[in-house]
């Protein structure tokens, strides 16, 4: 469970109804007595439950979960419901099921790529990166974790991952030891990950042994050959690759026997559709 303060809560409710229903209040029903129940129409991964409950608190309601997040459902399963006044149910209705409808897809397709992982290469992980579309980085990470993938890193202040837009800054930006030295002794609890464009930076990488060597748009190929590079070395260094990584190849880059998958993908995939509907009671 990720928590999310009243000011997170707050933002997405007062986005859409900053001045309440107009339409709920000139219809002359919001205090009418209603059921809110919200479906998932196809089958598949549930997630954003936990937020769309607390959405649904914060307005004085008590909402009932009946699907956890990261469960798969079939379709037409009830995944919340709630009962209130007409004012509360409109007011949390589209905050509530737009959140559920972006985790759910972001959930859906991190879910399809481990499993197409993890068939190729049963000890494969995906790891989602920081390049989340803003504002939606607390949400992408309860999602993907549903989804059943890591987070690569959730901001600059996690891990130490060295580009190159690093490198040509640094008085030698070819001193690939010195940099690996140099964060060694700076951040001696953290992991040492350093980006590779091409093969030649591999072979050079190798020398250095950082923790983790991130191939960067590498094909298939550059793959193999850099785990060859790597074995040549006799290095405990690993491999992971990044750049252009989702559910369409990545069954194929895991048949070369890399683990770590690092990709951006599932943050931009479509909306699960959820159905919501209100009746009297």
């Amino acid at each position: 469970m990720l928590y999310f303060s009243d000011y997170e809560l707050d933002t997405f409710l007062l986005e859409d109804a900053y001045r309440g229903d107009l339409t709920t209040r000139s219809l002359g029903i919001g205090q009418h007595k209603g059921k809110m129940v919200f479906k998932r129409k196809q089958a598949g991964r549930v997630a954003g439950v936990e937020v769309a409950h607390a959405l649904l608190t914060k307005l004085g309601l008590q909402p009932v979960i009946h699907i956890a997040d990261g469960v798969d459902v079939d379709a037409g399963t009830v995944l919340l419901e709630v009962e209130g006044k007409a004012e509360q149910l409109h007011t949390g209705w589209k905050a509530a099921q737009v959140v559920l409808e972006w985790c759910c897809g972001v959930a859906q397709y991190t879910a399809d790529m481990v499993a197409q992982v993890q068939l190729a290469n049963p000890n494969g992980v995906v790891a989602c990166t920081r390049k989340s579309i803003p504002g939606t980085r607390k949400l992408a990470t309860a999602a993907v974790l549903a989804g059943g993938g890591h987070i690569h890193r959730a901001g600059l202040s996690e891990t130490l991952l060295v580009f190159t837009n690093h490198r040509r800054l640094c008085q030698e930006p070819e001193n690939w030891q010195q940099h690996v030295v140099r964060l060694r002794q700076q951040a001696p609890e953290n992991k040492i990950t350093v980006e590779a464009d091409t093969l030649d930076q591999v072979a050079e990488l190798v020398k250095a042994a950082p923790d983790i060597i991130q191939l960067d748009k590498f094909s298939v190929a550059e793959v193999l050959q850099s785990q060859q590079l790597l074995a040549k070395s006799g290095q405990q260094t690993m491999l992971s690759v990044a750049g252009g990584i989702n559910r369409n190849n990545a069954a194929e880059y895991a048949r070369t026997g890399v683990t770590l998958f690092i990709t951006s993908a599932p943050y931009y995939a479509a909306p699960e559709d959820i159905k919501v509907i209100i009746t009297p009671i």
